[in-house]
């Protein structure tokens, strides 16, 4: 959507339209889906469905706008993704419980939920190839994992943001509250991490002992 008018539905919305924020809800409906199953806990998979967290954020954003309207701040999409991730940690709290955050990794975790290494294994390796690679597939993946997993957290979430979830270094900066100059910096270091991983996977080739 572009910009002329999603100003024009926030207008329309601080002046009471519920259709104008329904609409601009569906227009990020798709992103914020894709939000949450990259955040999605591996151990909740079969009990908590992606949509469901989306529409719990969609209630919570209609409940609190009209809060947001007020300070204006952050910009309305980077708002509206804060909500869902909240929304999907508020999910995942209730169904796993506090004790289930690794120590290790509060004081990222305790306000958003972490990428799933996994998740985005997955999706980077369906980018690359076919279900009917069968085995090398799976090693495939099993390389990418390896590597994504050694990021610290962080730049899993700018990998995420930028690349799976097409948001905007200003944006991403925005979201995680840190500079754009240590966004940007942190998304180049991360990609030279992953690139033996990455270029294996577009080449299709596996090491012995990958």
């Amino acid at each position: 959507m572009d910009a002329d008018r999603t100003d024009g539905l926030l207008t329309r919305a601080r002046g009471g339209d519920a259709a104008a924020l329904s609409e601009l809800f569906q227009a990020h409906e798709a992103r914020l889906l894709r939000l949450v199953e990259l955040r999605l806990d591996a151990r909740l998979r079969r009990r908590l469905d992606p949509a469901d967290v989306v529409q719990e954020a969609w209630l919570e954003a209609a409940r609190r706008f009209e809060a947001w309207s007020a300070r204006g701040e952050p910009p309305f999409r980077v708002w509206l993704r804060l909500t869902a991730v909240q929304a999907l940690a508020t999910a995942q709290r209730r169904h796993l419980g506090t004790g289930a955050r690794d120590a290790q990794r509060e004081e990222f975790t305790e306000s958003r939920p972490s990428v799933s290494a996994a998740s985005a294994a997955e999706l980077f390796v369906a980018s690359a190839t076919s279900p009917s690679q069968g085995a090398h597939r799976a090693e495939l993946c099993a390389r990418v994992l390896a590597a994504l997993e050694e990021l610290d957290e962080l730049d899993r979430e700018i990998v995420a943001l930028r690349h799976f979830e097409g948001l905007s270094n200003e944006d991403a900066a925005a979201e995680l509250a840190i500079e754009p100059a240590a966004a940007s910096k942190r998304f180049v270091r991360a990609l030279l991490r992953l690139r033996p991983a990455l270029e294996a996977l577009h080449s299709g080739v596996v090491s012995e002992g990958a």
